[in-house]
């Protein structure tokens, strides 16, 4: 016996399973993104502890990073680069609190100049590629603007990668 389905309860129907399978890939991406920018920082640890044994910083720092790049493409083929290993040391280095839990406020970090947003905001909005662009900015004030209007507004990297050629703080602190 063939059961008849409306029409009408049946396109309600897909469109709710539609929106609920759309939100969970967004979720799992959204995951996905969170948890390879924690790895990349982990790394940039990694990296900057193993490097502060050696005698001459620079010296080994440049030989760490080629044997390690080596080692990486051998056991986990391409995806690596001495420009990716540097970025990920530089990414420890500028956010060296991150992945640290802080006394204090969970809410906001405050520097000697400006109020940053919380490291569980800027992992949960922000792609390894947007920290790859707020890492270069060498002013604090900077590019504490820049993640705060990232966040807030919701940039793209190219969005982000515009705001800072245009000098956006620059020019708004004029």
């Amino acid at each position: 016996m063939k059961t008849v389905v409306k029409k009408r309860n049946y396109k309600g129907l897909v469109k709710r399973v539609s929106l609920l399978i759309e939100e969970a890939r967004r979720k799992t991406v959204r995951q996905i993104n969170t948890i390879i920018t924690q790895t990349y920082w982990e790394i940039g640890r990694l990296i900057v502890k193993e490097e502060q044994k050696g005698k001459q910083r620079t010296r080994y720092g440049e030989q760490l990073l080629l044997q390690l790049l080596n080692d990486l493409i051998k056991k986990f083929g391409k995806g690596f680069s001495v420009d990716n290993l540097e970025a990920m040391r530089n990414f420890y280095l500028v956010y060296p609190h991150l992945l640290k839990s802080e006394t204090v406020s969970r809410k906001s970090i405050k520097s000697s100049t400006t109020s940053r947003i919380s490291p569980e905001i800027l992992l949960s909005r922000l792609l390894w590629s947007h920290f790859r662009e707020l890492i270069k900015i060498k002013d604090s004030s900077a590019q504490s603007f820049y993640e705060i209007e990232a966040v807030n507004s919701n940039w793209s990297v190219r969005e982000i990668k515009r705001q800072i050629n245009s000098m956006l703080f620059e020019r708004l602190t004029l």
